[in-house]
């Protein structure tokens, strides 16, 4: 709907809508590459206690979207640079054949919680985790990494 129709509704409900707009904040945009049909959305909180390395390397069947909440994550997916996420920063993958390799806590003095929301394709898992024989195929689509 553009700025110039008019809205729809009793004049307390423009209001109340035109209020709205100064309570939200977005946080994130991005355009996955796919949503597998059918797809399940699960959303989960991790809380990583100080020093947690986080999970091995692993994959989802699709796309997910992260908060943190608190403290930090060492975050890295496949082709992209390690970064750190910072407590009210976001983040994303796209799922499907994309390694995502860290999401450990950064912090060896202060837990990390994040919220993340996948979308699981029917019937697979919500992450496999990548054995060592495919992360050595896959070696060169790493990015380089600090001191590596």
């Amino acid at each position: 709907m553009s700025s110039e129709e008019p809205m729809a509704g009793s004049a307390e409900s423009q209001a109340r809508l035109a209020a709205l707009s100064s309570a939200i904040t977005v946080l994130q945009s991005a355009k996955p590459p796919f949503v597998p049909e059918g797809a399940e959305g699960m959303t989960i909180r991790v809380d990583y206690p100080p020093g947690n390395p986080g999970l091995p390397p692993h994959r989802h069947s699709g796309p997910a979207f992260g908060y943190v909440l608190e403290g930090e994550i060492l975050f890295e997916l496949e082709g992209e640079p390690e970064r750190v996420v910072r407590a009210g920063e976001t983040f994303w993958e796209p799922g499907g054949d994309v390694i995502h390799y860290q999401d450990g806590n950064n912090r060896t003095d202060a837990w990390s919680r994040f919220v993340v929301t996948m979308f699981c394709a029917p019937g697979r898992p919500m992450l496999t985790l990548v054995d060592d024989e495919e992360l050595a195929q896959r070696r060169h689509l790493r990015a380089p990494r600090p001191g590596a």
